[in-house]
């Protein structure tokens, strides 16, 4: 006569979850097939392999790459870092990160303890940090899903994606008013990649920043007449504007045009409204 099942409660996931380290997931499926017992749970977990996986999550994950991907309704970006540039080099690596962007596109998840929690739908028996634990076990390295963004697709928008140094830096730019330049969207893209910007525009330039910006152009000028203070001030604002905002910027392949210029040139309406420069954070 089998014995009566013992409920899983959220107290007992927690107490595991914080002795193995292991997702809530997982935990919780490892105490439902151990019918509640603590000690069967943790056995289980070792003898399938996860506890080798645990054993790696606190190492340092300095290394990795973007990945993107598209679905018909939006576009995901996501960092995924591991120890070494060896293993960001490997297929099965490069694979995972492919896997989640798609997933993450195709579900906009509401955060990323969210995303991890959700069915992985190509396994739907693991959750997508249960999946991240078993590539942790075949690669042999910490793998750790540092953050992800979904830029919802419009029908009157395109958008432009282009990946630098193998996904090392990935930039996307959205242009409004036409669904049909996406391919001025990935040279401006391009262009965000190498120009660094860090506004669309100058209405982007936050006031304490500005004040900032005025303060040192009035320092630079002390002792000149008022009004040739206030010309200078302007000027070297503007050369600012010229260096951060990704409109007043010089284009990389034409530097006889802007980038407001440039989007001007490919139809009316056209309007650049932002942009993403994601790099490997340390």
């Amino acid at each position: 006569m089998s014995s009566t099942p013992v409920p899983v409660t959220a107290a007992m996931i927690k107490e595991l979850r914080e002795r193995s380290g292991i997702g809530m997931g997982l935990c919780k499926k490892a105490l439902e097939d151990a019918n509640g017992n603590m000690e069967l749970a943790i056995t289980n977990l070792r003898k399938s392999g996860a506890a080798s996986a645990v054993k790696k999550e606190g190492r340092i994950t300095n290394e990795g790459i973007i990945g993107q991907a598209q679905s018909d309704k939006a576009v995901a970006l996501v960092e995924v870092n591991a120890e070494t540039d060896f293993v960001v080099k490997n297929e099965r690596f490069k694979e995972f990160v492919q896997a989640i962007a798609e997933e993450i596109a195709k579900t906009s998840p509401a955060s990323l303890e969210t995303f991890l929690q959700q069915k992985f739908s190509k396994e739907p028996s693991l959750t997508i940090d249960e999946y991240r634990a078993t590539v942790i076990q075949s690669i042999g390295e910490n793998i750790q899903v540092k953050r992800f963004k979904v830029i919802p697709k419009k029908t009157d928008a395109s958008i432009g994606v282009y990946s630098h140094l193998g996904g090392k830096m990935v930039t996307l730019v959205e242009i409004e008013g036409s669904n049909q330049v996406q391919k001025l969207a990935e040279d401006i893209a391009m262009h965000v990649a190498a120009a660094a910007p860090e506004y669309v525009d100058l209405e982007q330039v936050p006031a304490d920043v500005l004040e900032r910006e005025k303060e040192i152009a009035r320092t630079q000028v002390k002792g000149k007449p008022d009004n040739i203070v206030e010309k200078i001030v302007e000027s070297k604002l503007n050369s600012f504007y010229d260096t951060v905002c990704l409109v007043r910027q010089k284009y990389i392949r034409n530097d006889a045009l802007k980038i407001e210029d440039l989007v001007k040139q490919n139809g009316q309406g056209l309007r650049l409204v932002g942009f993403e420069r994601w790099s490997i954070t340390q």
